[in-house]
């Protein structure tokens, strides 16, 4: 075997371990966003669906928020021990927590301690994750030849959604071998225990890998950093990239990341009522447009990283609510044929408890081009049997949607989840080269992995939270006016949490059009 034949086999398999580790992570992470409809109901107090369902949002939020508090951490641990190890120690923590989140007893088990462990293992999710990102993609740029950075370093940005992937396939997998019942019950847990095995043969595979050979040779020179922290953020020059980093190009690459694969998720779930097929249909589209994080990056290392992540931005901004209009007609009642003689309609009481029960009203509806459309209102009854009223005086009520669209609107929708995850490739793809290049080695580590989690973690990472609660408000200010005799102010409210990312992405491609260069394979190293 050649010189040449060797060192391709070695970045392949140096590839191979970073993003298996990688990608098992990011599964770790997602299958919490991915459950979260079930999780609000068992480690929450129940009565309130809704109000559940925002605390399960904050509390996936809250592992975005700390991923910042992560990359501080263990990027300056990576930039003075070595990538290696670090990234070793940040797949263990992740792979402990999220197994220990199956563990946890619900809500009616252990009451209000069940939501502070959710808590406490997801911040702990965050922080290994802030340190995973940062080791993987510097580990491999630095093993990287000239001229491919961005291909060798694509195949790391894949891992993001491969990851999400694959936590949906498990869940799927999970849910139709048992009952509904069942799963409902304890099955959920089973994607949580299963990232147990998967983190052990990871730590196995990267227990074999070598130090980065840049790192180790600015180690064996006495070049590597005293104090990345100070280095990185105390120095001004270097604290200006940071800057740049993040508001010129992470700052919107994260909230196109997060409309794209779990805003677009969470609202074919919540607003378009699709609980049944919203699985298959992210699936589709994710393996779909998984293949052009590798051409994006790629293609970086021929023109530049610059335009092609500004061009992605621009795109996903100006075409979002064109896109979610079109998704949300696909199964708008009101432009269907119903099918009167199957309608349904019926009253009932469900009993929680010895003393508390909820008046649940069922509405069921068929239409001819084979949409199926339930709704069901929920109104919490006190110990009197009377309707509990809220601090305004109205009747509290709770309403689930749940709904199936036919083959057409299905694939439809499975197009739409495609485009806004090509604007995902565009901008994601270049983007662990383009950070690597901006910063020395000594320091790279630390540097590049802040402006990325407060990027993802913080403007992405709330995303769902923020674009929900925008919804909730619009709708809550239609219902107000109308009462007052004032018309409706938003009248497509389904849409009004999409200026979070189309606001923030603006901003961010207003500066990185300005103030970023299109260099490829500029490296300090």
């Amino acid at each position: 075997m050649d010189n040449s034949t060797q060192k391709k086999s070695s970045i392949f398999s140096v590839i191979t371990a970073s993003s298996v580790g990688t990608m098992i992570e990011w599964y770790d992470f997602y299958i919490f966003g991915s459950l979260a409809t079930i999780i609000s109901i068992k480690f929450f107090p129940p009565g309130n669906e809704t109000a559940a369902f925002l605390s399960t949002l904050a509390t996936f939020a809250a592992g975005f928020v700390v991923r910042p508090f992560g990359a501080l951490f263990f990027g300056r641990l990576g930039d003075l021990i070595g990538r290696k190890f670090t990234f070793m120690l940040t797949l263990l923590l992740m792979g402990g927590a999220t197994f220990l989140i199956g563990c946890i007893p619900a809500y009616e088990t252990i009451g209000f301690m069940a939501p502070v462990l959710i808590l406490t293992l997801r911040l702990l999710q965050g922080l290994a994750l802030g340190g995973e990102y940062g080791g993987a993609a510097t580990y491999v740029a630095e093993h990287s030849p000239k001229g491919k950075r961005g291909f060798m370093t694509s195949w790391i940005q894949t891992t993001a959604t491969v990851g999400l992937f694959i936590s949906l396939v498990v869940i799927m997998l999970t849910k139709y071998s048992m009952s509904k019942e069942a799963f409902l019950n304890w099955g959920w847990r089973v994607p949580f225990w299963v990232s147990i095995v998967m983190i052990a043969v990871s730590f196995i595979i990267r227990r074999k890998m070598a130090e980065s050979p840049v790192f180790a040779k600015a180690k064996e020179e006495g070049k590597t950093s005293t104090n990345p922290l100070k280095e990185s953020f105390g120095n001004k020059y270097n604290f200006k990239f940071v800057l740049l980093a993040l508001f010129g190009a992470v700052m919107g690459q994260g909230v196109v990341w997060y409309t794209g694969q779990f805003y677009a998720m969470s609202f074919l779930e919540k607003v378009m009522g699709l609980s049944e097929q919203v699985g298959s249909i992210m699936l589709w589209g994710i393996a779909f447009a998984t293949p052009f994080f590798l051409f994006f990056g790629w293609l970086s290392d021929k023109i530049g990283r610059k335009w092609i992540m500004m061009t992605g931005i621009f795109i996903a901004i100006i075409s979002y609510r064109p896109i979610y209009e079109s998704m949300y007609q696909i199964n708008d009642v009101k432009n269907k044929t119903e099918i009167v003689a199957k309608a349904a309609k019926s009253a009932e009481i469900k009993i929680v408890n010895e003393t508390l029960s909820d008046s649940v009203y069922v509405t069921s509806k068929a239409f001819t081009d084979g949409t199926t459309w339930k709704e069901t209102k929920t109104f919490p009854l006190n110990s009197q049997k009377q309707v509990i009223l809220n601090d305004k005086g109205e009747k509290k009520m709770d309403v689930k949607i749940e709904a199936t669209v036919n083959s057409a609107g299905k694939w439809t929708l499975i197009f739409w989840i495609f485009v806004q995850i090509f604007f995902v490739t565009m901008v994601y793809g270049p983007i662990a080269a383009f950070l690597v290049e901006m910063f020395p080695v000594q320091i790279r580590y630390t540097s590049m992995s802040l402006p990325y989690h407060i990027g993802n973690g913080i403007f992405g990472g709330l995303l769902p939270a923020i674009a929900t609660a925008l919804v909730l408000n619009a709708k809550t200010a239609n219902k107000i006016a109308e009462a007052a005799g004032l018309g409706i102010p938003f009248d497509k409210p389904y849409l009004e949490g999409l200026w979070y990312p189309i606001i923030i992405g603006a901003v961010s491609l207003c500066i990185g059009i300005v103030y970023l260069k299109n260099k490829n394979n500029t490296a300090h190293d």
